[in-house]
């Protein structure tokens, strides 16, 4: 598997918020992994999905947010290194840090959660996936049946099954994500997580308490209907993966299918939030 390395350079003087934009917008043009320093956004995604006249377009689209924009192939050996190269630890204080295995020194909290993240997405340092993992430490996952979609690294699998989950199906259509997942579930000792390759329709038939969906806007709206369908009576969907300005229209979907809105909590102006069947 290949993968292409975007670099988007913001203008001079463009803050954080600014950077969290061009994220969502590359997300929805299928790139799933980001890193961001100073002015520059990195985004990765699968050579099948690259399109070099999408990511011009984009760039033209949004001149007041992306400066300058190239891209380049990363063999599947550079990509390992890259992603297994040295990132700190993600506290929630007082309750869970998730760390690399290289770590030491580790904070003495309830939940330790070890990943590796060998390029998937999923290490809790995005707004997102720290925003998932807090409302999951929130919620009631004792004796549960737990569904993670989009699992990626496997962490909020992970977390709800030491978080005493009855069980927990992990899903990703990546097939680096899958194995990753695979990987890092043996390496919590985690026993009652099933991780598969697929997307939506392996859910039909399934009933879950708890569903976890940290993915973007679209596939989010298109899926809603399969997550609903699966979502035992009073269970919860949790979602996470969009913008603030997405908000009313995945309610909306949640509404259509049954659902009602219970909360949700913002961080750098991405959102997560809750719907209860």
């Amino acid at each position: 598997m290949h993968y292409f390395e975007a670099i988007c350079v913001l203008p001079e003087g463009e803050q954080a918020d600014a950077a969290d934009i061009v994220v969502a917008l590359l997300a929805e043009l299928g790139y799933e992994s980001f890193e961001t320093s100073g002015n520059t956004v990195k985004a990765y995604i699968r050579d099948e999905l690259y399109d070099a006249a999408a990511l011009s377009e984009l760039a033209e689209a949004y001149p007041a947010l992306i400066g300058a924009v190239s891209a380049k192939e990363v063999p599947q050996e550079n990509w390992n290194r890259l992603w297994e190269s040295d990132f700190p630890m993600t506290v929630i204080p007082g309750r869970c840090v998730v760390y690399a295995p290289f770590h030491t020194d580790l904070p003495d909290l309830p939940y330790k959660i070890c990943i590796l993240p060998n390029m998937s997405f999923g290490t809790g340092h995005h707004a997102t996936t720290s925003m998932m993992t807090e409302l999951l430490l929130d919620a009631d996952t004792a004796g549960k049946e737990v569904l993670d979609m989009g699992c990626g690294t496997g962490i909020l699998a992970i977390l709800a099954s030491v978080r005493k989950a009855q069980s927990v199906v992990a899903i990703d259509t990546d097939e680096w994500a899958y194995r990753n997942a695979l990987e890092n579930c043996a390496r919590n000792g985690v026993a009652n997580v099933a991780v598969l390759q697929g997307d939506c329709k392996l859910l039909s038939g399934e009933k879950f308490d708890l569903i976890l969906a940290n993915i973007n806007r679209n596939i989010l709206l298109n899926d809603m209907s399969a997550y609903a369908a699966c979502l035992n009576s009073g269970g919860t969907l949790q979602l996470s993966g969009f913008y603030t300005d997405d908000l009313p229209d995945i309610t909306a979907e949640a509404v259509k299918n049954g659902l009602t809105y219970i909360r949700h909590i913002v961080k750098k102006n991405w959102v997560a939030v809750q719907y209860r069947n």
